[in-house]
């Protein structure tokens, strides 16, 4: 019978889902797969129909993503819309 291997040992998994990969990089998961659309994170890869993402593909994303400064004019906009309810 199949049983699975249980070793006792405490290690991170290699191949993260979407909700696990979102939380891994601290974002909502509806925002990681935005970003995953938008070209902006790594696509991920599919085995058998589930897609997973590889936790070091994600380490490396982070170690060379520069950031974003974000532009005042654009900070003042988005407020401007969150006050006037369009955001």
């Amino acid at each position: 019978m199949g049983s699975k291997l249980a070793d006792g040992l405490s290690y991170p998994p290699g191949a993260l889902r979407a909700d696990r990969a979102a939380a891994y990089l601290s974002l909502a998961t509806s925002t990681f797969l935005e970003l995953v659309d938008a070209g902006r994170l790594p696509k991920g890869k599919k085995l058998r129909g589930i897609r997973f993402w590889s936790r070091r593909e994600l380490d490396d994303f982070i170690d060379t993503y520069e950031g974003e400064e974000d532009d005042p004019a654009a900070v003042d906009d988005r407020w401007k819309k969150v006050l006037q309810g369009d955001g």
